[in-house]
């Protein structure tokens, strides 16, 4: 069963989508506080006086609206008020087909946990009053630089499968400690899987799923700046690899040591020194030959 009704984006989100199993509850309102124990019957009172929850056709539900099993509801989300995040995100492209951002730090790519409106997704889709916009791949929310957004439904697969056949040339930069005993360039191959700690990746013993060139740029005292080329795309890829050779990445809350979430209040003044630098590809719907090259600079070590 798919309902024929698409909701509206409200300040760039979407509303949620239930479904409504068999069963004799005697009105929607009595499933809902059901379903979801942790919302109180008041609060989706008042929702649905506020035209907030929706059947599957658009029409607003009320309190006694009676329960139709085998439909579909939509409800919006309550959104609570989030600090803003004091960067702002550049448009560098857009096509029929995708959307091309630099992503300031801080900022992460889609809604989640505390983060709905100040995310790069929302942002955008509110900027350019496009609805169907969709990440074709995600960085860190910690990580400066380039993300590609799909806006074409019946096409976003085909750019979302460049990344997962690793047909994309994706470099970044990363400001870290100097090693004059580390030859460069270098290649480094391992397996990585998540660790009992939480967020963090390690290297395993086994077969290598992750790949990494890592070039140097420049030398800046204890610290130098290098160019990291992802072959691959493992969670944290960057961040545990340049760890496992002795070189963390500057400023970095995760790798080797994990610090404690700052995300509620973010240290502003000391990002993590990794940028998504450029990316180029071949586009699977134009056939044209796309580069891009992010506007961000490191921090300067001079």
């Amino acid at each position: 069963m798919n309902p024929r009704f698409r909701p509206p984006h409200r300040d760039g989100v979407g509303p949620s989508r239930v479904a409504l199993p068999a069963g004799r509850w005697p009105s929607i309102l009595t499933f809902l506080v059901h379903q979801f124990p942790s919302i109180a019957a008041e609060e989706w009172v008042q929702r649905m006086l506020r035209g907030d929850v929706l059947d599957q056709d658009g029409l607003p539900l009320m309190p006694d609206s009676p329960y139709r099993a085998n439909s579909w509801l939509f409800y919006y989300r309550q959104l609570l008020s989030e600090p803003r995040i004091p960067f702002e995100e550049t448009v560098l492209y857009q096509d029929d087909w995708l959307v091309v951002a630099d992503k300031p730090h801080f900022l992460p790519v889609t809604p989640a946990g505390r983060y709905v409106q100040e995310t790069l997704l929302v942002r955008l889709k509110r900027k350019l009053g496009i609805d169907t916009l969709a990440p074709a791949h995600r960085i860190d929310r910690e990580t400066a630089g380039l993300v590609l957004f799909t806006i074409q439904p019946a096409t976003r697969d085909r750019y979302q499968s460049l990344f997962r056949e690793r047909s994309v040339r994706k470099v970044y930069e990363a400001i870290a400690p100097w090693r004059a005993d580390r030859q460069l360039p270098l290649v480094h191959c391992s397996r990585l899987e998540e660790s009992q700690a939480f967020m963090q990746m390690h290297e395993v013993p086994g077969e290598p799923n992750a790949e990494t060139r890592i070039e140097l740029l420049d030398v800046h005292g204890d610290y130098a700046r290098y160019r990291l080329l992802p072959v691959s795309g493992q969670k944290h890829q960057l961040r545990a690899h340049m760890a496992a050779l002795g070189m963390p990445i500057l400023n970095d809350r995760i790798y080797p040591t994990l610090l404690p979430d700052d995300a509620a209040r973010p240290d502003y003044a000391q990002p993590l020194q990794l940028l998504a630098k450029s990316v180029r590809f071949t586009d699977p719907v134009s056939g044209k030959l796309h580069q891009f090259e992010s506007r961000q600079k490191l921090a300067c070590l001079d």
